[in-house]
């Protein structure tokens, strides 16, 4: 088992390193180097009070650690403020809190993507370098934290795209395993929907809408397709014949009906939705909606009637999964940053994350926790998250990534809805990305 895990993290290490160049691609905020780790512990100063910063969590697993924390910390409570579920929104409320240095909001919880941008713009602090276990977490996740090999986030859960299926209606089509490429998935939904148990359903659904959602679904169309984005020296790279082929799959799933119309407008919670009602035979989504699809509560319409495997390559290559995730960070403009400190220890503990997975499917970044029988016991998915894991990639890492992810989602979707052809959608996009490379 030790020498498994070794390996694991290797793999789990190489998932990210073909991007580390990016992160100190583009523009933005200071200059100079950030501040050393070793004088960050100087840093977090007072107690009191503090704002965990968040979008919704339906499963209400970190709000239970938020109540333990409160009940042993009187006088210094934790209020989590919700922010929208919109990824996008969620960025664009936490940039204008720190633009203006507002003390309003304490911990932050960041996409995975956003460690870059946060940490040159001085709105996230260093962590001292003992902070965390960083040891004993997926590499690949402690990498997202960290800008200019300094830590700046507590990993609190990695991710990796999974594909839902149905089970029971792939069996009733004689389909014995689930498709490992996208013409597989297609010659599949041929005989599934062709049941009359499956009257009314469409194929397959990922997450559409012009939002950091797409980016991402993009992202995994291309890398599917044996691409990337940006090479290992932080160019663009998406006017190549992978990145066409990635792309032109998604839209001619839109336009030969394999996808929903209303996919368009997809998030993940709008996806979940669909494929919990019986309206999808394949879903694209992450590991979280794994409580919702099993709820005994009357409310999932597939309840012991699925399954799920990685993502399904394009052509001869292998499914690529996005790396996913989220980190906590700490503002520099609250007051309270001892506390602030010692919570965001405390919350992505080893400890509280096993806690958390009685009510929570979000993957812990601890392997220990990934790989323990009692654990896969009730997350029977967790190995296949691993082999996910393993060949994921990473989302630029770069300083302005806002604008590099609106170019994305303003190109795909373009090619999504017909408004541009797939070729000039990506010749477009590489403009946009060559001139936010060269500012």
């Amino acid at each position: 088992m030790r020498q498994r895990r070794h390996n694991r993290r290797i793999l789990l290490g190489t998932a990210v390193l073909t991007i580390s160049a990016l992160a100190v691609t583009g523009c933005g905020g200071s200059s100079e180097e950030p501040e050393a780790q070793q004088d960050a512990a100087a840093a977090f100063e007072g107690r009191g009070p503090i704002n965990y910063v968040s979008s919704r969590d339906a499963s209400g697993a970190a709000q239970d650690t938020i109540d333990k924390w409160n009940a042993e910390h009187p006088d210094e409570q934790v209020t989590f403020i919700e922010l929208p579920d919109s990824a996008d929104q969620q960025r664009q409320q936490l940039v204008q809190n720190a633009q203006i240095e507002s003390d309003t909001f304490s911990v932050l919880n960041l996409d995975v993507v956003w460690t870059s941008e946060f940490a040159a713009n001085r709105w996230i602090l260093p962590l001292p370098e003992d902070a965390l276990p960083t040891d004993s977490m997926v590499p690949a996740a402690v990498e997202t934290a960290t800008y200019r090999d300094t830590l700046y986030g507590a990993p609190y859960y990695t991710d990796g795209a999974l594909l839902y299926y149905r089970t029971d209606l792939l069996q009733a089509a004689g389909i014995e395993a689930p498709p490992t490429t996208w013409e597989e998935m297609t010659a599949a939904c041929e005989k599934v929907l062709a049941l009359p148990e499956a009257e009314g359903m469409s194929c397959y659904a990922g997450q559409f809408d012009k939002n950091e959602a797409l980016t991402v679904n993009f992202t995994e169309a291309v890398g599917s397709a044996g691409g990337q984005l940006f090479d290992d020296d932080g160019a663009p790279t998406v006017d190549t014949p992978e990145a066409l082929a990635g792309l032109s799959q998604l839209t001619e799933a839109f336009n030969d009906g394999l996808v929903p119309s209303d996919a368009i407008t997809y998030l993940e919670e709008q996806g979940r939705r669909a494929f919990q009602e019986g309206d999808l035979v394949f879903l694209r989504n992450w590991p979280f909606v794994y409580s919702s699809l099993t709820a005994t509560d009357g409310s999932s319409a597939v309840v012991d009637k699925f399954g799920m495997s990685s993502v399904p390559g394009i052509g001869d290559n292998p499914g690529v999964s996005t790396l996913g995730g989220r980190n906590l960070a700490v503002s520099p403009f609250t007051e309270n940053k001892a506390t602030a400190l010692e919570f965001i220890q405390f919350f992505t503990s080893e400890e509280e994350s096993k806690a958390r997975l009685d009510k929570s499917s979000r993957a812990p970044v601890y392997p220990s926790l990934l790989e323990d029988p009692a654990v896969v016991e009730n997350r029977p998915f967790y190995p296949t998250l691993l082999e996910s894991l393993e060949n994921a990639q990473a989302r630029p890492q770069v300083v302005q990534y806002g604008a590099t992810t609106t170019a994305i989602q303003e190109e795909a979707y373009a090619a999504l809805t017909g408004e541009k052809d797939p070729e000039t959608a990506l010749a477009d996009m590489q403009a946009k990305l060559e001139a936010l490379a060269a500012d």
